[in-house]
């Protein structure tokens, strides 16, 4: 895997070199290679066999760390390649979701914060949704509307009301659908508050918050200090 994941990092060094224009024969390529990179599951609990089982656990989650990390390295230099030649300047939409995706399913130690930042400059707001809930059936307790939370906030912290909304509707869909109850927090209050603030269209398919909406978010995340405060993602 380490060896192939080089082999992809350089392929993605040789169009930087040649300064290869983004187009979707080359992202085709790039994906291909995405997909060839393995997906095991990592074993979560340990039978009776306690040191057996949990030696060959610890090698299952180097092993895991090591295609995560190599598949990273990979996606990251491609995202930085669609960014310096493609028409998005925080690189392909697509890229970011297949980054999101392979962090959240397969390495040991997934780092919400990334996936969400990665899904947020991606175009796939209902896999996004599909990720969380699928997060809030395994998170430990109160993880759950953080994650949420998160996800909103990186969107309007980019100005994207419409993908904001769009997560959040989607994700009471699918609960719905599995007979599950949306998190009723403090901090999804304090989100559920801040969506529906006046907005404008000012760049095609893109909503984006009207100026007077901060003042209504700086004394809303007043009002819901101990709960912002949770995250240091937040503050930011």
């Amino acid at each position: 895997v380490t060896c192939g994941g080089e082999l992809a990092v350089l392929f993605v060094d040789t169009l930087v070199t040649v300064e290869l224009p983004y187009s979707e024969e080359i992202f085709g390529r790039i994906r291909k290679m995405y997909e060839a990179f393995p997906r095991i599951s990592v074993p979560h609990f340990l039978g009776d066999d306690y040191d057996d089982e949990g030696h060959q656990l610890s090698e299952a989650i180097s092993a895991a760390r090591a295609r995560a990390e190599s598949c990273s390295s990979f996606l990251k230099a491609a995202i930085r390649w669609s960014a310096e030649f493609g028409t998005s300047k925080s690189g392909s939409p697509e890229l970011h979701v297949m980054l999101a995706e392979y962090i959240y399913s397969e390495s040991p130690e997934t780092d919400m914060t990334k996936v969400s930042s990665h899904f947020v400059r991606g175009n796939e707001p209902k896999k996004f949704a599909s990720m969380l809930v699928n997060f809030m059936g395994k998170c430990y307790p109160g993880e759950d509307d953080t994650a949420i939370a998160r996800g909103v906030l990186m969107y309007l912290s980019q100005g994207n009301l419409r993908d904001a909304n769009l997560l959040m509707d989607e994700m009471k869909e699918q609960l719905k659908s599995a007979n599950s109850e949306f998190p009723k927090t403090d901090l999804i209050q304090f989100i559920k508050y801040l969506l529906p603030t006046p907005v404008t269209e000012r760049e095609p398919n893109k909503v984006r918050l009207e100026r007077d909406a901060y003042p209504l978010f700086r004394t809303l995340r007043q009002k819901y200090k101990t709960s912002t405060d949770r995250d240091p993602a937040f503050q930011e």
